[in-house]
């Protein structure tokens, strides 16, 4: 069966109490719903735990889907997280949590690259989220580009206090509205018949799966770091939570 996929419905949902539904040999667990984001799209997977029945934890490093059946997610335990205590079994319930600190940290730096993408308008070739920072590179043709001057440009659209929202529409509608595609290496998630639209006021539009804060105040004051040539039309465009 899919796991349900619960940051999709609320990216703000701490926690769940699931059930197990698989374990794989190398000790990775199958929830038949989870919080935890797993691995995609420059975003990597949460971490945080599962606690069971008998209130002992096994501790979640990371969130990936299952490479033979994608509609599924893996939790991946910490290395000696189940020595001393009975191996997770199909059918037990637990309760995931997550590491909500690290999550939000990811989640304001996911918009405001979201917004970067907006200052900086160029085909974006790749990016990555951090705990509190993150990068997006860019096809730019020349540079000279300026780190103060991006840094005030991003941090006055983050000012405006925009409401982020979603939506969806079909894989044929995003077919015909290619310009929504900003990431030239990573292609919006498909798969369901349906492509999920982020929106930050009337600021930006883009298909993306990822976790997002509700609202760019939530945001706080971001900078520019670095900037850094990585090749002969690529630059890659540092920033971090302030």
């Amino acid at each position: 069966m899919p796991t349900e996929l619960l940051f999709r419905q609320d990216a703000y949902l701490k926690e769940t109490p699931a059930r197990i539904e698989a374990v794989n040999e190398r000790g990775g667990v199958i929830l038949d719903r989870t919080v935890f984001y797993a691995t995609g799209g420059g975003q990597p997977g949460d971490a945080g735990k599962l606690i069971r029945a008998d209130g002992s934890e096994i501790a979640i490093g990371t969130a990936i889907y299952d490479p033979e059946d994608k509609s599924r997610v893996i939790h991946v335990p910490l290395a000696g997280q189940l020595e001393g205590q009975a191996a997770p079994q199909p059918g037990e319930t637990v309760t995931a949590v997550l590491d909500w600190e690290r999550r939000l940290k990811r989640m304001r730096i996911h918009t405001a690259l979201h917004l970067l993408s907006v200052v900086l308008s160029y085909p974006v070739t790749g990016g990555a989220i951090g705990e509190g920072d993150g990068r997006l590179d860019f096809d730019i043709p020349e540079g000279g580009l300026d780190k103060a001057e991006i840094s005030e440009t991003l941090n006055a659209l983050i000012a405006r206090n925009a409401e982020v929202t979603e939506s969806w529409i079909t894989d044929e509608e995003l077919d015909a509205n290619p310009g929504l595609v900003k990431t030239m290496s990573a292609k919006p998630p498909r798969g369901s018949g349906r492509v999920r639209l982020v929106a930050i006021g009337d600021i930006d539009l883009q298909p993306c799966g990822g976790t997002h804060v509700r609202n760019t105040a939530e945001i706080g004051l971001v900078a520019v770091t670095d900037i850094e040539k990585k090749g002969k039309q690529n630059r890659r465009v540092r920033i971090a939570l302030a």
